[in-house]
């Protein structure tokens, strides 16, 4: 999945969130009230999870994979809700604090779209603060584009769904968009099932962070590639500070620029290939 269809996919993801969670919240007799506190919180917690939920079930329809799917999207849909309970109860506080003014709201969605970010974080190569700059940013602009939106519609239900749909458009934006801008190290396939896909890995350059297994199986592994010819867990990055080590773990072997390895320091625009995918190495300084 390249960058521009990744903004795309959390886009409309985060978009389809924000449907689900107005529609539930309809169904269920809940709405934005300045009165009832609880109402408030949970009405919240809906919304944040259902739309983290989408977004973070976008790294699984990037990896091909369901599992990986099912496991960003679990993480994403709790902290969303944590940020949703949050943010709507802050939100309307701020509101009625300062005289009822529309633009305050926004403080709360910011909230929301931090701790969103910050789970994508969590279950991403990207480093936190970067998930959560751009879950944050989203939120504010998404929480100003839902008082636009509300204010726009005759019908209140329908400004409300058409605001939601824009804050889980503005969310998933800016948490990829961010993410990327800011990113300095990265795998980007080039061959294989999965061309066009790209993992940051940030979080794992680090001589103190964990080291980052790639391999086909999302239980296993933190790069998950979708090959048959991959290995569940095929090879093993170890940052160095400056710069990636490789070391291969397989039995089919791992290949940097034509040739096998067990450890190589890695360089960029080096290419590697494991099984039938092939990958190139990308750092920015």
């Amino acid at each position: 999945m390249s960058r521009l269809t990744r903004f795309y996919t959390y886009g409309i993801l985060g978009a389809i969130g924000g449907l689900i969670g107005w529609q539930i919240s309809n169904i269920m007799g809940l709405s934005f009230t300045d009165n009832f506190f609880l109402s408030e919180v949970i009405i919240g917690a809906l919304l944040g999870g259902v739309i983290g939920m989408l977004i973070g079930f976008g790294e699984g329809i990037a990896a091909q994979s369901f599992l990986y799917g099912l496991k960003k999207s679990l993480l994403s849909a709790l902290l969303g809700a944590v940020g949703g309970a949050i943010a709507l109860p802050i939100a309307e506080g701020v509101f009625l604090f300062i005289g009822g003014q529309a633009w305050s709201r926004p403080i709360g969605w910011a909230i929301f779209g931090l701790l969103t970010g910050l789970a994508t974080g969590i279950s991403g190569g990207a480093q936190l603060w970067k998930g959560g700059l751009g879950g944050l940013i989203g939120g504010a602009l998404g929480g100003v584009l839902l008082e636009v939106a509300r204010t726009m519609f005759a019908d209140p239900l329908m400004g409300k769904a058409a605001g939601l749909m824009l804050l889980g458009t503005s969310v998933g934006v800016f948490i990829a968009l961010i993410v990327f801008m800011l990113s300095r190290v990265w795998l980007e396939i080039t061959n294989g099932k999965m061309r066009g896909m790209e993992f940051i890995l940030d979080k794992f350059l680090n001589k103190e962070a964990q080291s980052a297994a790639i391999g086909s199986s999302p239980l296993k592994s933190d790069i998950v590639v979708t090959d048959p010819d991959i290995a569940p867990q095929h090879a093993i990055l170890k940052g160095e500070g400056t710069y990636f080590t490789l070391k291969d773990i397989s039995m089919t072997g791992t290949f940097v620029d034509g040739k096998k390895i067990e450890v190589t320091r890695l360089r960029p625009n080096q290419r590697i290939r494991m099984g039938k995918s092939e990958m190139i190495y990308h750092e920015k300084r």
